[in-house]
C-alpha cells in the first residue's frame, strides 16, 4: 500500500510539474484534483494496457504511446474537476511528461 501512495505522489508531482510548464494544461483544483489526475491516469494507462497491450509512455514507445499518453491526459482533463487539458496542452503534456517520466526511477512510474 506504501508504495502505491507514494507512486500517486510522484505522478502527482510530475502533473503539477507538467501543468506548471504547458499552455492549454492547468490545475485550479489544488492538490487533491492533482492527486485525483494522478489515479484517472494510472487507471486508464492500466486499462489501455490490458486491452490493447500499448503502454501509454511516451518515450521509448514511439508515436502510438505519445498519442496514448496525450489521449488519456485529454480524457484526465474531461473526468477530473479543476484539472483542465486542452489538446494542444495533451500534445505538449504528454511530451513534458515523457521527459519528467525519464527521471523518475522505474520503480515510481505510473503513466
Amino acid at each position: 500500500m506504501g508504495k502505491l501512495i507514494i507512486k500517486i505522489i510522484v505522478a502527482a508531482l510530475a502533473i503539477a510539474i507538467t501543468a506548471f510548464f504547458v499552455p492549454g494544461m492547468s490545475n485550479q483544483g489544488g492538490v487533491w484534483s492533482l492527486v485525483l489526475a494522478a489515479i484517472v491516469i494510472g487507471l486508464l494507462d492500466w486499462i489501455i494496457l490490458k486491452l490493447t497491450n500499448i503502454d501509454a509512455s511516451p518515450f521509448g514507445r514511439g508515436i502510438v504511446g505519445f498519442i496514448v499518453a496525450a489521449v488519456i491526459l485529454y480524457i484526465t482533463g474531461m473526468i477530473v474537476d479543476g484539472f483542465t487539458v486542452t489538446l494542444l496542452g495533451a500534445l505538449i503534456g504528454a511530451l513534458i511528461l515523457g521527459v519528467v517520466d525519464v527521471f523518475i526511477p522505474e520503480d515510481k512510474k505510473v503513466m
